[in-house]
């Protein structure tokens, strides 16, 4: 017959794919789970306001009209959900994929059964593939593994929140208009239960058999994956456990599958008594918590509360006499168990001989440990107790006061069982290999034995008072041949035979008396020696792996090992030696029984668990190293604080010491396979110290960085050196480490703090975004070393944030006045320094360049949104308003043509400045912003380079030089189009971009911030608007242009360079528009002056000659250059 898995076996294969998709997507949906966006559980009331309008539950469809209306009413709203869109509709398909992925395959089994039913399958149906033992086992669970899709689809994505999503990607999907599309039937399967994985929660009436029941399956398959459930050992478990005790643990895999396809036909749980009794006397006499899939746990007492004959059924194992028995008895074991397992691992004990001698006792050793270690784990862990419900509550306590349960002890027993299971596995599988190898050179050897014996009784060789004895040298001929015609192939006959030759030699030896003869009697001794190994050889076989692997899966305790940590962590501490243990910890969680090849996730949850060991070290080394530094710097009398710092030094030795042993344990261990992820143990020692690194520098830049905006002085400069004290505190004592963890420690923390930088620039810059950038996008963010997101504590999301709004307020145009030739700002009241370019240097020593290149990226989304603003703003309110395109359209036709003067100019401009006054004050509070942040800008290019040339000149100057030359062969190409230029394809001029930037080679005013349209009178409403800001400046020759009034103030630096920038944002004719109107100013007002023999010249036009001089060599025009000096020339010549 053929193999029902052979792949030309139809039926076979079908139910096979089946199966592995059902494994799939359970993989899928645990990964899914911890990636739900928090705002679609709604929690916080900011989240309800703002997009509880938005996002709809299933009762979107009874009326989806009424919603959308709702959403075409208000503008903000549709844009608000185009946002969402964007940011949500990748994510969202993702999860819908995996929902439909569960009803597909629902859908494609019970396609299969009617298959078998109809024949579809030659010579197949339901029950003959039933009667076979692999059919057997896929059908079952096909059946089990639904049931677990469900459960942890209600288990981890909560009944409203599946509801939400679903609603959201049929909204902003084109699966609504698509004709095979599957949404409704997805829709009625997952729709919410009611049910609540929060402890306390009230179970729903009829759940989960109504869930289970939404998609109907057939009656008679499910009848008979039970029956076959209750009746049979379809794993063939139970000759792995011979013991009668250790029954319900051999069958609790299939405990499992059957707990949950019960539910399939709750009719069993309520009403069958007779079946429910037979289940839980077979299966549930002294164990009541399941694991159902990959440790997730169920508590039967709980679970079968609503179900009568399973309750009564259940009772009988829930009896206080019961309890106490099973827990005394594990708590016995556990105690000489410890005993018997330590003395087994002393160094020498484990010997060839030993263990193929005691083979049974080994295994019965092992299983105990195992049992033992796993009733405890289970019955004791804290997930499987509702701390609500009393009744849990007095069945936990009793057990863990009846089993004296001490976590300690318990992970102590499994370290050691672990180890112990490592080396006997390990001692096996050299055994197996070498097996034949070493067989036939024992039957050698035994050969070679008894053909010399045969010669010594020939009486040709010489040996000390044996006579010539030729019965006996034929005997012992023949006992030769006998040895050597032993076949390892046919290993049963061989070891009969075997044990024939080893008598006939005990017998020959008492028969002829041999004995006077020491030499003879060796040889004898010798030969049966080597017989006795052969028998011990040939019984080495594949099945004891094969049930070492059944006896250790530790499958159930995915989840409870998490609880452990802290108890890890705790052994460490106190004695590093001990993670050379870790190893065969590690390699025996990975290995989870019947699911091992789902999905590389489950083996990545347990690389965090290893992780997680490692992070107690590098927290105190660095506390101590940084507090020594700290205390030694702040003492300026060494000698009285001696004591101390010895002390001090004292401490630090004592941890290198204990971190040095520890990463000798560490990389001790060899590189070791967790299912199916390779750990090196080199590299698991790096992320781990990686992993604390960036945990404690997030910290302390979260921490370090608020501010309070009331203070004055401003805490900035203070908190920026006190940060970087700390920062070069954990520099230190990672420079200090590095060499006794033997990792490339500088590497390390550059790679490490830039990625922190980067990470909180990318978040804070989400708010500027349209679609955000989300966490499981990030190309910073990591699974195995994550970086903290702390709660914000004001408008910004992270530190960065705080840092460049605090630099904002402490340098607002409206209360400072920045002099650009001291780079310096000042209170305009006090006339105090606020700042100078000093803080820039402070940063760069505290945040490094990482810090000042993020702080110039955030400026530049800061000044795109500003413009941005700026511009929706002057169209929708200015360029809308009747009475002042009035004003621009008589000023225009006014000041035309350009070139001339403006008859009564005086009069002209008072009046167009007059009419238009209302609306200069928000146009001049943008302006100035984006001059202010194109100053900071400046200033930390300034930084850059200098820092740049000064740590690495050589970089500098190769970019610099590259720069250059690339520009210069831009313009040649432009110039002659045949020369080459970089295709579209060529991330050159990209790449090159960052470097620059990062060395501070660029000009932040040349760079182009937003694309604009045209727009109407633009040049002659910002030459309005200057000229409507010179009345309140005046001229000073020592410091250039100041505020005349500190009550109305307008600072001269932020509005030249936020005037540029936004000119430089349109078509240049608009700023040759701009400055001619400008020098028609200058000339019209001069040329009044001149014909009223006016003797001074006005402050509005030395304002406005200021503004050119200021304004021509930053915008870098050749005809503007040539116009200004028209005007100075025509200005020399009327003074």
């Amino acid at each position: 017959m053929v193999d029902f898995l052979a792949e030309n076996n139809l039926c076979g294969q079908a139910i096979l794919r089946i199966v592995s998709r059902g494994n799939a997507n359970i993989a899928e949906l645990l990964r899914l789970s911890e990636f739900i966006p928090a705002v679609f559980r709604l929690k916080d009331k900011s989240d309800q306001q703002k997009y509880g309008d938005i996002i709809c539950d299933f009762s979107y469809f009874k009326g989806p009209e009424y919603y959308e209306s709702k959403l075409e009413a208000k503008p903000e709203l549709q844009d608000l959900d185009e946002e969402f869109r964007e940011n949500n509709i990748e994510i969202l398909t993702r999860f819908y994929l995996a929902f439909e992925s569960v009803h597909k395959y629902v859908v494609d089994l019970i396609r299969y059964l009617d298959d078998l039913n109809e024949g579809v399958y030659i010579q197949q149906t339901l029950e003959t593939v039933l009667l076979n033992e692999d059919g057997k086992q896929l059908l079952c669970e096909a059946l089990y593994l639904y049931g677990v899709m469900l459960l942890v689809i209600d288990q981890k994505m909560e009944g409203e929140v599946r509801e939400r999503m679903l609603v959201s990607y049929y909204r902003y999907s084109a699966a609504r208009s698509s004709a095979d599309s599957n949404l409704d039937d997805i829709c009625k399967l997952l729709r919410s239960t009611g049910y609540s994985s929060h402890p306390g929660a009230k179970r729903p009436p009829n759940y989960p058999e109504s869930y289970f029941q939404r998609v109907p399956i057939s009656p008679t398959f499910i009848s008979m994956v039970i029956g076959r459930l209750r009746s049979d050992d379809i794993y063939n478990q139970v000759s792995a456990y011979p013991l009668p005790e250790h029954r319900s643990t051999a069958l609790a895999t299939q405990a499992a599958m059957l707990c949950v396809c019960l539910y399939f036909t709750p009719s069993i749980l309520h009403t069958q008594q007779a079946k429910m009794r037979e289940i839980v006397d077979k299966y549930f006499p002294d164990n009541w918590v399941i694991s159902i899939y990959m440790g997730i746990t169920v508590n039967l007492v709980e679970a079968w509360e609503p179900y009568k004959a399973a309750k009564t059924a259940l009772n009988y194992t829930l009896e206080t006499a019961n309890i106490r028995e099973q827990a005394g008895r594990y708590a016995a074991s556990v105690e000489s168990l410890r005993s018997q397992v330590q003395q087994l691992l002393k160094e020498g004990f484990l010997r060839e001989e030993i263990v193929l001698d005691n083979i049974p006792k080994l295994l019965n050793c092992l299983r105990d440990c195992n049992v033992a270690i796993r009733w405890l784990m289970l019955h004791t862990a804290e997930s499987a107790y509702d701390p609500n419900n009393k009744r849990l509550r007095q069945i936990k306590d009793q057990v863990i006061n009846d089993s004296k349960y001490n976590p300690k002890i318990l992970f102590q027993l499994l370290l050691d069982t672990a180890q112990f299971e490592f080396i006997l596995k390990e001692m096996f599988k050299q055994m197996l290999a070498e097996k034949q190898l070493k067989w036939e050179s024992y039957k050698k050897e035994g050969s070679e034995r008894m053909m010399e014996l045969a010669e010594v009784f020939s009486g040709v060789k010489p040996l000390t008072r044996v006579e010539k004895n030729e019965n006996l040298q034929a005997w012992f001929r023949e006992i030769s041949k006998q040895i050597e015609s032993l076949n390892y192939e046919d290993s049963t006959a061989a070891g009969r035979k075997t044990v024939q030759l080893i008598q006939a030699l005990v017998e020959v030896q008492e028969f002829h008396q041999l004995e006077s003869n020491l030499q003879v009697c060796q040889f004898l001794a010798d030969t049966r020696k080597f017989l006795h190994q052969m028998i011990r050889t040939i019984n080495i076989k594949e099945e004891v792996l094969i049930t070492m692997q059944i006896v250790g899966d530790l499958s159930y305790a995915w989840q409870i090992i998490d609880s452990f940590t802290s108890i890890m962590q705790e052994s460490i501490r106190a004695n590093p030696t001990m993670v050379t243990k870790l190893r065969a910890t590690f390699l025996k969680v990975s290995q989870t029984g019947l699911f091992i090849y789902v999905t590389l996730d489950h083996n990545f949850l347990k690389l965090r668990f290893i992780q997680l060991s490692i992070d107690v070290w590098f927290v105190r080394i660095g506390q101590y190293l940084k507090s020594w530094n700290l205390r030694v710097q702040k003492n300026q009398n060494i000698e009285k604080i001696t004591f101390k710092v010895v002390q001090m030094k004292f401490l630090v030795a004592k941890l290198t010491h204990a971190i040095s042993v520890f990463t000798e344990g560490i990389l001790m261990m060899k590189t070791t396979l967790v299912g199916i992820i390779k750990v090196d143990p080199k590299q698991l020692l790096e992320d781990g110290i990686r992993k604390e690194l960036v945990k404690r520098v997030a910290y302390a830049l979260h921490k370090g960085l608020i501010f309070n905006p009331k203070a004055k002085p401003s805490e900035l400069m203070p908190k920026l050196k006190e940060m970087a004290a700390t920062m070069d505190g954990f520099y230190r004592s990672f420079e200090y480490i590095q060499d006794y963890v033997s990792i490339y420690g500088l590497k390390i923390w550059q790679e490490e703090v830039s990625r922190i930088i980067n990470y909180n620039v990318e978040q804070e810059c989400n708010s500027f975004l349209r679609t955000k950038i989300q966490d499981w996008q990030s190309v910073y963010q990591s699974t195995h070393i994550p970086i903290p997101k702390y709660p914000s504590v004001d408008e910004s999301a992270t530190f960065i944030g705080r840092l460049c709004r605090e630099i904002l307020r402490i340098t607002d145009p409206k209360t400072t006045c920045y002099f650009d030739q001291l780079n310096t700002w000042y209170d305009m009241r006090t006339h105090q320094e606020v700042t100078n370019n000093r803080l820039f240097s402070e940063i760069q020593d505290t945040l490094g360049t990482f810090g000042l290149n993020g702080l110039d990226r955030l400026l530049c989304f800061m000044i795109v949104k500003e413009l941005q603003n700026f511009l929706t703003v002057l169209q929708k309110n200015i360029l809308k308003d009747k009475a002042v395109v009035d004003v621009f359209k008589a000023l225009l036709s006014a000041v035309n043509p350009v070139k001339g003067i403006v008859a009564n100019a005086s009069k002209v401009y008072a009046n167009a400045a007059a009419k238009t006054q209302k609306i200069w004050p928000a146009y001049l509070e943008a302006i100035m912003k984006v001059g202010q942040m194109q100053i900071l800008r400046q200033q930390i290019a300034n930084e850059l380079n200098y820092s740049c040339k000064f740590d690495s000149k050589h970089l500098a100057a190769a970019l610099d030089n590259l720069n250059k030359s690339l520009l210069s062969d831009i313009e040649a190409h432009y110039q002659d189009p045949s020369l080459p230029y970089p295709k579209e394809d060529n991330t050159l001029l990209y790449e090159i971009t960052a470097y620059l930037e990062a060395a501070g080679i660029h000009n932040p005013l040349n760079k182009i911030y937003i694309t604009t349209k045209r727009l109407p009178y633009f040049p002659i409403v910002n030459f309005l608007f200057l000229i409507a800001q010179l009345p309140k400046l005046q001229y000073n020759k020592s410091q250039g242009m100041t505020c005349r009034k500190a009550t109305d103030p307008v600072d001269w630096a932020p509005l030249v360079l936020g005037l540029l920038t936004l000119l430089k944002q349109f078509h240049s004719r608009y700023t040759e528009h701009f400055l001619a109107l400008i020098g028609q100013f200058i000339r019209s007002i001069m040329e009044q002056c001149t014909s009223q023999k006016i003797p001074d010249m006005p402050s509005d036009v030395v304002g406005a000659l200021m503004f050119l001089e200021d304004y021509v060599p930053r915008a870098r025009y050749n005809e503007e250059a040539h116009f200004i000096f028209s005007c100075v020339v025509m200005v020399a010549l009327c003074n």
